[in-house]
Parts: C-alpha cells; structure tokens; sequence
C-alpha cells in the first residue's frame, strides 16, 4: 500500500457511524461532503470537520456556511 493509498483510507469516515450522527445543534439529518471531509448541517448553516476519519462534533470546532 502507497502513502496515498494509506493517507485515503485514514480521511475515509465510517459510512455506519455517519447514518447515525445527527447535527448537535439542531438534531437534524447531517450531509456527507466527501471532497471537503466535512459533515454539512444545511439546518444550523454548520460544518463539521472530518479529521482522520474521526468527525468532530463540537459547535465550536465548526465551520459557519
């Protein structure tokens, strides 16, 4: 396995872990933007990080739309 390949499959999010995760603002539905490796609260106009893997849920860590 390639550094890329290796450096890919550490950014790629858990697709059942992302079916479950809610906005913890707003509890609603989140969407999966997998070229910026964030999840999208379009409710609460937030972004959350993806950072190996892992989403950070955190208000503050957010990014505002």
């Amino acid at each position: 396995m390639t550094g890329t390949e290796e450096t890919t499959l550490k950014r790629r999010a858990d697709p059942k872990l992302l079916e479950i995760l809610v906005c913890p603002v707003t509890k609603t539905t989140l969407r999966y933007d997998a070229a910026a490796q964030e999840l999208i609260s379009d409710a609460a106009g937030l972004a959350f990080p993806i950072r190996e893997g892992v989403p950070i849920m955190l208000a503050e860590e957010a990014r505002k739309l």
